[in-house]
């Protein structure tokens, strides 16, 4: 719309390297050492902002006001009934249709110490923007750490009373190409949220050992083929996690034999 985005460059003495724009905080690559000591990007995304613009499946961005799913996009808070955009089938998805990934974050000054760098981008959603009640102040802080890790730090104050889950919705593959059917992913959860036909959650949790959602242990993700048995077919669920959002706490890890690169995901949230 005439205004300008900026992309940002973090790097390491590791060399491990992340790049992220101010529209929509779209991490575009994330590089880190295999090994063999070879960079290589691990996320999923494109060489310029216009090929963004175009629409693409939230790679690397913030989604919000609400990642995930709201049934028929209605919710009732306070005895107050709202009406959201409804832009995924007949539910509400990653925050309607012009979502925190479409919007221009303003960008704060960089901060460096010996340890880490990291930068604090900001964004004020108006009362009833995409539907949702109050204003919102947003801050997310991207920080990338002397010993590779990549911290995202989310805050918010509203005005009024009013629901929020925020996450980034990176893509990752740790070969850096191909598929990751054979990436071994271990998720630390006993259960899953039952979902019906379009993803919404029951209400009901379920146990997950030795069904096509156990992956208590390294399993690949392709080891059961096609053949899942989910409802819908694939794997868009959500687990329960053991530590219970109390404290940070290991939510996945993920090994790629090829290249010998491991992720951990860690996170305060249930």
């Amino acid at each position: 719309d005439g205004r300008e985005a900026h992309r940002f460059t973090f790097r390491n003495p590791n060399g491990t390297t992340l790049k992220f724009t101010n529209y929509g905080l779209l991490v575009t690559e994330l590089h880190t050492r295999d090994r063999q000591g070879k960079l290589g990007n691990v996320v999923l995304g494109f060489e310029t902002l216009g090929r963004y613009l175009e629409g693409h499946p939230f790679f690397g961005c913030i989604a919000g006001r609400f990642a995930n799913r709201i049934a028929k996009g209605r919710f009732s808070l306070d005895g107050k009934d709202y009406v959201l955009a409804v832009n995924n089938g007949p539910n509400h998805l990653h925050g309607g249709v012009s979502g925190f990934d479409k919007k221009l974050w303003k960008a704060g000054p960089i901060r460096t110490t010996d340890d880490a760098v990291s930068v604090d981008l900001t964004y004020t959603s108006p009362d009833g923007e995409e539907g949702y009640p109050g204003a919102l102040s947003v801050t997310v802080t991207y920080t990338l750490t002397r010993d590779d890790v990549w911290r995202i730090d989310y805050r918010a104050t509203t005005d009024a009373p009013t629901i929020l889950n925020l996450t980034n919705h990176s893509y990752f593959n740790l070969a850096g190409r191909g598929d990751v059917l054979g990436h071994e992913l271990e998720i630390a959860a006993d259960q899953s949220t039952e979902v019906d036909d379009t993803l919404i959650p029951t209400g009901k949790l379920l146990p997950v050992r030795g069904t096509a959602l156990d992956f208590t242990r390294p399993t690949a993700i392709g080891a059961r083929g096609m053949k899942t048995g989910l409802t819908p077919p694939g794997y868009d669920h959500n687990f329960v996690l053991r530590h219970g959002g109390k404290s940070l706490g290991l939510a996945a890890r993920v090994f790629e034999r090829g290249q010998g690169r491991t992720m951990e995901c860690h996170t305060n949230q249930p």
